[in-house]
């Protein structure tokens, strides 16, 4: 028998959302899916029990269909609050992609644009490569309120979400990001890049006075906030950075 192997040398990089569309494929086969086999189980139990029901041997129906109700209100609730849980991941998994999309662009510019970057125990939606620095990207994808004008606020380090409150976790969870990724860069090509924790929201309106540490901005804004940034990294680095990033992914 001839030995055969894959046409492809290295694993494909990771395309935006892909670890929260993972995530939902786990939520799924470790969650819902015993909740609706246990009551599945239970009913075609019950059937047949009324199908034996009309033979002499002395069938237990009412006692099976009790278990099969039994079942039905422990699992149908827990089937709906999950199903609640998948579809916060599928909003947010679509908010990656969408902006993922919108990044794409940006590569007509020269820029390198890697998606869904796997770290220890956490994600990296979005990183984006270019002679005015590396910009690390978070897209938060929440629902917004029905009526008003529904506002993110960045002032003075502290984050806040109309319908949400204070959401100052994000800061900190992106400061961490770009912390780990400035230590992955350092230790594969003995550079220090300054990295640029950079968080998303597309459709929000934003307001914010502070761009010193961390940019806040909506989808669209930043393209325009890129093209104004100054030069800090040569194109060489930039290939550079690009090179062992995308080594990184492909080792996974």
């Amino acid at each position: 028998m001839v030995t055969k192997k894959s046409p492809l040398k290295a694993k494909p990089l990771r395309q935006a959302g892909q670890s929260v569309q993972e995530k939902i494929i786990e939520i799924f086969d470790d969650k819902v899916a015993p909740y609706i086999l246990v009551p599945a189980f239970m009913i075609a139990l019950a059937c047949i029990e009324w199908y034996r029901s009309f033979f002499p041997a002395k069938p237990q129906p009412l006692i099976v269909t009790a278990l099969a109700v039994i079942s039905l209100l422990y699992c149908v609730p827990k089937i709906i609050s999950i199903r609640r849980d998948i579809s916060n991941l599928k909003q947010g998994r679509d908010g990656e992609i969408a902006v993922g999309q919108f990044l794409e662009i940006l590569r007509e510019d020269g820029c390198i644009v890697f998606h869904d970057i796997v770290g220890d125990k956490f994600n990296i939606d979005h990183v984006v490569l270019s002679e005015k620095g590396v910009y690390l990207i978070e897209t938060k994808t929440y629902s917004k309120p029905t009526s008003g004008k529904p506002t993110v606020h960045y002032k003075k380090g502290i984050l806040r979400i109309d319908g949400i409150g204070d959401a100052s976790n994000i800061l900190n969870q992106v400061k961490a990001a770009a912390v780990w990724l400035k230590k992955v860069l350092k230790e594969s090509t003995g550079k220090d890049f300054q990295i640029k924790p950079v968080i998303l929201f597309p459709g929000w309106w934003i307001e914010s006075n502070d761009y010193e540490d961390i940019w806040v901005l909506e989808a669209k804004g930043f393209p325009k906030f890129l093209s104004n940034a100054k030069e800090q990294i040569t194109k060489e680095d930039k290939k550079l950075a690009a090179y062992h990033l995308s080594r990184y992914i492909r080792a996974l």
